[in-house]
């Protein structure tokens, strides 16, 4: 017997790839659990199919950064309060140093959907019914028509895990000019932000001023504490860009609509951006 469940949650998280360096990522989740019926008649009920798995899903890879520690390149550093990553990649050296539970820490040489589905497959031994013989995972991305941007970022005011400073999304992108979608505007903002870590100007830092890392002058350098503890990063300039306001989506919505203004004062814009899957901000100017 198998039972499934369509749209379980979606896994919002960045992860180190060696030719595109720190990239953002939204995947559905789709789960069949393959196994007997129990003495209620089911194979695992459709409430507890949620609570469990959701929840083993949030507390390991969802807004979390997702490292192949197989990978040649890439080297950590444990200390009792942080991990600092060290990560080679085609577009330079990327470091992270975070608490432990802000890193998801993946048995691979690189991060892809098999090498996720391994890793929530051990997530979830011990945690499901003798009955269960087997879970199978669909991970995809939304399937969209349209333009969008991979981007990473932090919120450190957030109370929640979208405090750690390097989780992600990929998110769609509707720009209307004059109420008119605009496919020019979209290719512009979505080729603009492919690939893009967006830091908030007040967390840059100077490299010496790092804690953890050791970063070069030509290094875009970030730190900031958080409820979850002490965060920094320290990667490529041209791996970035410096906004003047926090990472929100509200605030990236309203920021993509005053640059626009600002460039052609004549027109009038309507942003429609995406924090992931299905949710996020509309701004107007």
């Amino acid at each position: 017997m198998i039972l499934f469940v369509r749209d379980l949650t979606v896994i919002d998280f960045s992860y180190l790839c060696a030719e595109r360096g720190l990239l953002g990522e939204s995947l559905i989740v789709d789960v069949e659990l393959h196994g007997d019926l129990d003495e209620t008649s089911m194979v695992f009920d459709f409430g507890l199919v949620k609570k469990v798995i959701k929840q083993a899903i949030d507390q390991s890879i969802d807004h979390a950064l997702a490292i192949p520690v197989q990978y040649a390149g890439c080297q950590l550093v444990e200390a009792s309060d942080h991990l600092a990553v060290h990560f080679s990649s085609e577009r330079g050296m990327i470091q992270v140093a975070a608490p432990h539970s802000a890193f998801a820490q993946l048995q691979a040489e690189q991060i892809n959907i098999d090498s996720i589905d391994a890793y929530l497959q051990q997530q979830l031994q011990g945690r499901l019914p003798d009955n269960v013989q087997a879970i199978h995972f669909t991970l995809r991305p939304e399937q969209s028509q349209g333009f969008y941007y991979h981007y990473s970022h932090g919120l450190k005011k957030h109370d929640g895990n979208c405090q750690r400073i390097a989780h992600g999304h990929r998110s769609t992108i509707q720009i209307y000019q004059d109420g008119m979608l605009s496919p020019r505007l979209n290719k512009l903002w979505a080729e603009r932000w492919q690939d893009i870590y967006l830091v908030t100007a007040e967390d840059r830092c100077q490299p010496d001023q790092l804690q953890w890392l050791t970063a070069t002058e030509s290094s875009l350098c970030s730190q900031y504490q958080a409820q979850q503890g002490h965060f920094e990063i320290s990667l490529p300039a041209e791996h970035c860009e410096t906004i003047p306001c926090d990472t929100t989506v509200e605030c990236l919505a309203d920021y993509i609509a005053t640059e626009l203004k600002q460039l052609d004062p004549a027109h009038q814009y309507k942003v429609v951006a995406y924090e992931g899957v299905g949710k996020g901000a509309i701004a107007s100017a």
